[in-house]
């Protein structure tokens, strides 16, 4: 073969190659650009199995815990406080002293009074042998029946005077004993009013003494509930230092007579159960329940869902692991929970998160180990 023709077929071949590059090109690019279609995406959620529970009321009051029994402890005389013995928070037996007011005075009144039972003593004993002896000389007939009506007079007014002087010595005594204060029954010091070198009164109160045996808490009921308050079947306490725990209520006392700043009641309840983690001064948490007729759910408020006005949840099938909108009727909503009268079957798994991201027919998956 020439040369000429070896170039010229050297030519065609080359072209017959760039030819077939570009048509696969063209190809691959086709390719590239042609569109693939999104996999569906599959949410996560949170759920909750629907359990159908009886119906009931409830209202959620405040309150403190307190000694059913307090006392306010007071001298029974007046005086100067020289010394106390005693702090808020602690706790006495029977019988402890408290505090004590200078004795001065009444030991000065003792004195006082032992002297004039001493003389009036002597005045007795004087006119008791005066009228031993006029009745003597009476029984002899020396001396006239007036005569001895007289010394029998002096007599009993020397007895009634030395009754009197007797009484008043008792007083005095009694008096100086009272100026140390004691209890009588044990507990725990709540509050103290005094201070060494205030003057007091008679019966003013210097010390708040609560028996904690029984405990219970007291909280203020606006008249509006009143009637629920009398119609409650059950009552709950928690505490806001122990919210793990609660105790049963039962109402002890129902102030017959409104708070004249607040028109509220003042309502006492009594803890059954209470432990030893229940302490004077804590907050508690009233919960008053009545019960009614029919069943609900409860549900926490995320698991519903507005559409056009209209409440709905979504409920999970695990057959195709979709989701579907159900329409329900809301009955009351609590914090952050809603009661649901209508709409639910026992044992429906409805999402409680989540749920303004989901469509009808949406694949979801759940979250594992964290269903409700």
């Amino acid at each position: 073969m020439s040369q000429s023709n070896i170039e010229i077929a050297s030519q065609r071949t080359g072209q017959v190659l760039i030819s077939v590059f570009i048509i696969f090109a063209g190809l691959v690019l086709s390719a590239c650009n042609k569109k693939v279609p999104p996999e569906p995406l599959i949410r996560p959620v949170l759920t909750q199995q629907v359990q159908l529970t009886s119906k009931w009321d409830e209202s959620t009051y405040s309150g403190e815990i307190k000694a059913r029994y307090e006392t306010a402890l007071g001298f029974r005389i007046n005086g100067k406080i020289i010394e106390r013995f005693v702090e808020v928070g602690q706790v006495v037996e029977p019988g402890t002293l408290l505090a004590s007011l200078d004795p001065e005075d009444y030991q000065l009144q003792v004195m006082d009074a032992e002297g004039g039972f001493l003389a009036a003593a002597a005045e007795k004993k004087k006119a008791a042998s005066d009228l031993k002896r006029y009745a003597k000389l009476h029984k002899d007939k020396l001396v006239s029946a007036t005569e001895y009506n007289d010394y029998s007079n002096i007599f009993n007014v020397a007895d009634a005077r030395y009754k009197q002087a007797q009484a008043r010595l008792e007083v005095a005594k009694n008096q100086t004993e009272y100026t140390q204060l004691h209890t009588d029954k044990g507990g725990v010091i709540t509050s103290l009013d005094m201070e060494i070198g205030q003057v007091i009164v008679t019966g003013q109160t210097v010390i708040n003494l609560s028996t904690p045996k029984e405990k219970e808490v007291v909280i203020a009921v606006p008249e509006n509930h009143l009637d629920q308050l009398r119609h409650t079947d059950e009552i709950k306490i928690t505490l806001w230092a122990n919210q793990d725990s609660s105790y049963k209520g039962k109402i002890r006392e129902i102030s017959p007579t409104s708070d004249p700043a607040t028109r509220t009641y003042t309502v006492k309840i009594s803890l059954v159960d209470a432990d030893t983690r229940v302490q004077l001064g804590m907050t508690a948490t009233v919960i008053l329940i009545q019960k009614k007729q029919g069943k609900i759910v409860r549900l926490p408020s995320s698991a519903i869902f507005h559409k056009n006005e209209q409440a709905a949840v979504w409920i999970y099938s695990p057959d195709s692991s979709t989701v579907q909108l159900q329409s329900i009727q809301v009955a009351e909503y609590q914090y952050d929970d809603v009661l649901i009268n209508t709409g639910l079957k026992e044992g429906q798994i409805v999402v409680v998160a989540g749920v303004h991201k989901l469509h009808t027919g949406q694949k979801v998956r759940l979250l594992q180990g964290e269903s409700l």
